[in-house]
């Protein structure tokens, strides 16, 4: 199982081991981390909006262009900010770092 690190807004720091086929999203929402996620992973908000660590960021693959337009709606976008709905856990992203985003 990869371990993941959640960063909250206010820097706590949440390790878990993660589910390999999970989201990022469904993991979050596993542990109660601070994340509406409104549409439950469906490609239609951006309310999971996380931003992913630089190192990690492309190693996560292509972001869609369904993505891109809803992360265009997003408060604190970066460059390197995702929807966590759309990242899959697999084996290989043992270390992944993302770090949430106020809710507004």
């Amino acid at each position: 199982m990869p371990n993941i690190t959640f960063i909250k807004v206010d820097g706590e720091q949440v390790e878990v081991d993660a589910t390999v086929g999970n989201t990022v999203m469904e993991v979050a929402k596993e542990l109660d981390l601070p994340m509406l996620a409104a549409c439950g992973g469906s490609l239609a908000c951006a309310t999971c909006h996380v931003t992913v660590d630089e190192d990690w960021y492309k190693r996560l693959g292509e972001v869609s262009e369904d993505e891109e337009d809803l992360l265009d709606t997003a408060h604190y976008l970066t460059a390197t900010s995702r929807l966590c709905c759309q990242i899959k856990i697999s084996d290989d992203m043992d270390g992944l770092t993302v770090r949430l985003t106020p809710m507004e």
